[in-house]
Order: C-alpha cells, then structure tokens, then sequence
C-alpha cells in the first residue's frame, strides 16, 4: 500500500484488547504481535482479521504498525529472537523477507484454509510455502477533480506543464517505488537494461512529493499539495469514499497489481496461534470484509462482494486475478539497491 508512518490508529489498538482488564494476580493474557500497515489499512486488517481471531480465541492482537520495508528491516534485527509473530508485507518484499531467512514454511496441515487460496496467491520456493495472499490491489493514476476536469488517459500526461510542482510518485522507500521505475521504463520505451533516459524524465518532473507511504500519498491529495499522480486503489477510494473531490483511474498503458501478503514469522514467541491468525484472515468472511473496506481483490477462492465494491477491485466488473499485470519480483528484487541508488544520484541528486 507507502513516507512517514502516523499511527491513527494506535488508540484503537489498545482498545481491541492490546490493555488487558485482568487483576493483576490473574496469569497474564495470551497476546500475538501482527505487523501491518497504518491509516486504514490497519483498521481494516484488525476489523476484519483481528477482532474475529480475539474473539474465537481470547487472545489479543497487538499491532505493529509500520511499511513492508520497515517491516522486514525489524524482522531482520530481530532474526535470533523476534518479538513479531505474523506480518503483513508486500509482493516483492515478501521474498526479500524469504531469501533473508526470517520466515517460517506455512503448513496446510495446521492452516486448513490455505485449501481455499487461489493457487496463484500461494508464493513457494520448491517445497517450502513461505507467504499466502491476502489480498489484490494496482497502482493507477489519481487526480483532483476541481483542479483537473478532464480525467488523464496517460502516465505521460504526469509531464505536462500545467501539473508541474502538484506531482507525486513513489520513492523507492515505497515498496512500489522500484517496481514503478520498471513500470515506467516500459511506458516510454525505455530498455530497462539501461533506465538512464528514464532518470533524466524523472529527475526533469516537477513533483511535489515522492511518498513512502500510502498514507502519506492520501495526505498530500488531500491537502491539495497533489493534484495528480500515482496512488494505490486502496488509499484513492478510500479519499474518494470520504468525499474527497478525487477520481481514480487507468490510463491506456494500464497499471500494474500486487498484493498484500501474510507471512508467520520463524521462531516467532507464539507460534500455535500465529497459524490460527493466517487461518482465520483465510476465511471468506475475512475476505470479503477486506474487499469490502479496502476493496482488495480477494485471493481466497468464491467470495461474493455487492457490485458497489466489486466495481473497485482492482480488476473491475467480471475480471479476475488473471486480469491483472502483476511483477517478475525475482527481476526487480535483483535491480532493487542499483535502481535505489541510481535514483538517489540521478532523481532526487542525493549522494
């Protein structure tokens, strides 16, 4: 889903349950840590997933907030003794988490629902089954509606002068920032062996912001510090749910799609419940709830969403996964340090 994390939803967190209201004799509460997103991605994921596994369960689900990157950088920290037990991250960063060696396999024999994912949401290496989706979503163009009447039919028309200093993209903090420079390089033609040509078109943009959030994105659309740019399905129809004068679209060249994935951490402190965690956000009631409040393309298999949401998945109206045009992560994950650099030097002019 994404610069600067605010935690909104911290308060609520500690109301779900994170406080235990036991005497304090009384053996301390079970309690899971779930690394996922801010804003109301969290809301969602702990409405939807966490508030039915506290429920069915009585144990209680602490958030840790935070991107798919900052995410697997703790897991690493962490990797000898971690303190997360399940973590919501990103294609691409998902097997970034994989080759660092800080998941765990995921076992249909004690995660029964796994049965009901679609078989392109279940991301294996040879034997080992190391993330399930959750969950789809695309990165189109978003703009303002007051300021822009006629809807953009191009990422190209980002370089137009009269948007010039209104702009923003991804940086590639975000977990779409890199993929984003591929994507790019496919819209202009450039050769991706050698996105030099790309850097120029990019570092001559005048923008107002590069985002490492999708939170962050949302803001500066919604202060009007953005009139156009590239933003998640999720967090544009979420501002233009609220009312907020935005419109979200696809422009000819179309817009690629990931997903959000889950992920049981190794050796993580509770590791029985963690698996019942993954299983409960595997159910059709789960997928259905993200779908409704975040209008995720569900991964689970036969789930049934009203035509006002199934219009704003991320394939629309009678599409499907197979609809979407989704990464070659092990390309992109090869080039994620030399693009990241590259664009420090020759995007933003960082050393």
């Amino acid at each position: 889903m994404k610069p600067k994390i605010t935690n909104p939803i911290t308060g609520a967190l500690l109301l779900a349950g994170c406080i235990s209201t036991q005497p304090a004799w009384a053996a301390p509460q079970e309690k899971l840590t779930v690394a996922l997103y801010g804003g109301n991605w969290g809301e969602a994921f702990l409405g939807c997933v966490a508030e039915p596994f506290t429920k069915a369960t009585g144990i209680a689900v602490a958030a840790e907030v935070g991107t798919s990157t900052t995410t697997l950088a703790k897991l690493q920290q962490q990797k000898a003794k971690p303190t997360i037990d399940v973590a919501w991250m990103d294609g691409g960063i998902s097997e970034l988490a994989y080759a660092a060696g800080v998941l765990d396999d995921l076992d249909p024999a004690s995660i029964p629902n796994l049965a009901n994912v679609q078989d392109k949401a279940l991301y294996r290496d040879a034997d080992h089954l190391f993330a399930v989706g959750s969950g789809y979503y695309s990165l189109g163009l978003t703009y303002n509606t007051q300021e822009i009447k006629q809807a953009p039919t191009s990422w190209k028309d980002l370089w137009r002068p009269e948007y010039a200093g209104a702009i923003t993209i991804p940086s590639p903090a975000n977990s779409a920032g890199v993929p984003f420079v591929f994507f790019l390089a496919d819209v202009w033609g450039v050769d991706p062996a050698n996105l030099a040509p790309l850097y120029s078109k990019l570092a001559a943009l005048d923008t107002a912001l590069y985002f490492d959030s999708s939170g962050a994105a949302s803001n500066a659309f919604q202060s009007g510090e953005a009139i156009i740019g590239a933003h998640f399905s999720v967090g544009a129809w979420d501002l233009i749910d609220k009312g907020a004068p935005i419109a979200f679209t696809l422009p000819s060249e179309g817009a690629w799609a990931t997903d959000t994935r889950l992920h049981l951490i190794k050796n993580g402190p509770n590791n029985a419940a963690a698996r019942r965690f993954i299983d409960t956000a595997l159910t059709k009631e789960a997928s259905a709830c993200l779908a409704s409040k975040l209008y995720l393309g569900p991964a689970v298999k036969d789930v049934t969403v009203a035509d006002d949401v199934a219009r704003k998945l991320p394939w629309g109206v009678g599409g499907s996964i197979d609809s979407l045009k989704l990464f070659d992560w092990s390309r992109i994950n090869a080039r994620r340090a030399d693009v990241t650099n590259d664009w420090n030097r020759q995007v933003t002019g960082k050393q």
